[in-house]
Parts: C-alpha cells; sequence; structure tokens
C-alpha cells in the first residue's frame, strides 16, 4: 500500500520527510504508543477492540428499540415503525451472538494469543493521505469480497439453506441481527476484515479503524433507523448502501448484496431503491405469518 501511495502525486513529499510524520495523527499515536504499548501489541487487541465495538453499538440500539414505541421523536425514525423489536426478539439473537463468540470469537483469540507474535508498532504514524486511502482501499476490496460471497450464497440453494437462512429468518431488521450468522458467515466476514489490511499493507492504526468502522457500517446496515446523520443520507448520488437497502434486501433476498457501496449493485442488476410500498408489502408479508 506505501508502494503505491508513494506513485501518486499528493504522496511524492513522503520520501523527502515532508509529510512523513502527519501533524494530525502522530500525536495520537504518540500517545497511545507511549501510553498503551503493551495492550496494542497484544494478539488479543483487534479481537477485543471488534467485540467491544461491537456490543457498545449494539447496545446503544438496542435501548433505542425499547425506547422507541413510547418516545415518538425515536420511533419517528424507524423504517417500521408500527412493528416494535420485541424482548423475545432480542432475546433470541443475543443468545445467537453469545453462542458464536464463545464457539468460534473465544477459541480464535486464544489461538492468536498462543501463537501469533506481537503486532510490531512503528514509531511514525500514518499520513492522512495513507490512513484514509488504506481505509477506502480495504472497504472497497472487502466490498467486492462480500459481494461475490453474499451473491453466491443467495443464488446456490444449498449454500443458502446451509450457511446464509438464518440471517434472513428476520424480515426487518434490528442491530442485533447484525451477527444473528452461522459460523461460515462469521469466520468469512472476520476473515475478510482482518486479512485485506494486511494485502494493502496497511499501518496497524489504519487496520484497527477500518475494523471499527466495518463493525460501525454492519450495525447501522442492520439497526432498522432513517436517521439524517447516517451515512447513505451523507454520501450523495445513491452511492452508499445503507439501512434503507438493506432492509429491503431482507424483503426482496434478490437485492441490494453489497455491503458498502452500491456500484456492485448497479452492474449486477441488483440494485434495488426502497420506497414506501417496499416496507408496507414487508409488514403486510409478516402479519400473514403471524396469521399461519
Amino acid at each position: 500500500m506505501n508502494r503505491l501511495l508513494r506513485t501518486l502525486p499528493w504522496m511524492s513529499d513522503v520520501d523527502n520527510g515532508t509529510v512523513g510524520q502527519s501533524p494530525v495523527l502522530q500525536p495520537v499515536w504518540d500517545y497511545l504508543h507511549q501510553n498503551h504499548h503493551d495492550l496494542l501489541r497484544s494478539p488479543l487487541f483487534p479481537v477485543v477492540l471488534s467485540v467491544s465495538t461491537y456490543f457498545i453499538l449494539v447496545g446503544l440500539y438496542t435501548v433505542l428499540d425499547l425506547l422507541a414505541p413510547t418516545w415518538p421523536c425515536i420511533n419517528r425514525y424507524r423504517l417500521h415503525p408500527d412493528h416494535p423489536v420485541t424482548l423475545p426478539n432480542i432475546w433470541t439473537t443475543l443468545a445467537v451472538t453469545i453462542y458464536n463468540h464463545v464457539l468460534y470469537i473465544f477459541p480464535s483469540a486464544v489461538a492468536q494469543w498462543l501463537w501469533r507474535p506481537p503486532t510490531p508498532l512503528p514509531c511514525e504514524a500514518p499520513t492522512l493521505w495513507s490512513f484514509f486511502l488504506g481505509i477506502i482501499g480495504c472497504m472497497v476490496v472487502f466490498d467486492f469480497q462480500y459481494y461475490l460471497w453474499h451473491l453466491l450464497h443467495h443464488r446456490i440453494p444449498w449454500l443458502y439453506r446451509t450457511f446464509h437462512a438464518v440471517h434472513h429468518q428476520y424480515n426487518q431488521p434490528f442491530s442485533l441481527v447484525t451477527q444473528y450468522l452461522s459460523g461460515w458467515e462469521l469466520f468469512s466476514v472476520g476473515f475478510w476484515t482482518t486479512i485485506d489490511p494486511i494485502l494493502l499493507q496497511c499501518h496497524c492504526l489504519t487496520t484497527w479503524s477500518f475494523m471499527v468502522f466495518n463493525i460501525y457500517v454492519s450495525t447501522e446496515d442492520h439497526c432498522g433507523y432513517n436517521f439524517p446523520w447516517a451515512l447513505h443520507n451523507l454520501v450523495p448520488f445513491d452511492l452508499w448502501g445503507g439501512a434503507p437497502k438493506h432492509d429491503v434486501h431482507h424483503q426482496r433476498p434478490g437485492t441490494n448484496f453489497a455491503p458498502f457501496f452500491s456500484h456492485w449493485d448497479w452492474l449486477g442488476g441488483t440494485n434495488t431503491v426502497p420506497t414506501t410500498s417496499s416496507h408496507a408489502a414487508a409488514e403486510t408479508d409478516e402479519m400473514k405469518e403471524r396469521k399461519d
């Protein structure tokens, strides 16, 4: 990644030292390096960072889900305001999440702690350009990987039934559905999140930031809310997926496969724009299922 960045015109000053140390990120990196050196070097740190980020985010969204039925100022932003998230929904998805962490995440973390050497920490922080371009690069690569994985696991019936169908038990997702997954899907997502920054030779600060951002986007996609500050409302030209599009994916499983951007769905003919009628159709289907 560093070699690629040096070929860009605005990165030509890196070699002569004028941009070598970012005036913005270097103080932050110096503080982390000096005060949390052993923690950051631990092979367990990325796991702890990812797990804690996930549970903090879903905890916040779950509080909103519980308050929404009696707080109109929250409920107005829900994609399905007439269908609150129930306690049985929360307990079921939370139980699967904990099960996956105990059965898959915890053993993987122990294995990393035992066999993986400590992470080397460079003295210099990444430049701002390499920091943001590294995250964007990881997003682009991950977006393509998951789009293909997701598409195949919908188009091949055996893959869908065996590995992905559990995630589609809820056609109106909420935050805890994010990791309501099979072990194979959890492993695939975790593997790409870990390996992509290595392939792009990202700075460890860039790597950890991408991990946090990836988890944030995943929970936002499943949160069931359309807040004004959500990424799909900030990124122009319908380039970003977001919660409304992923909500449609859970209603129409043959659409909106990409986790971040919309271009692969455009090119593959799987892009669908959310409409009020699509949400109404989902609610009608849910009422039919309850009657059955």
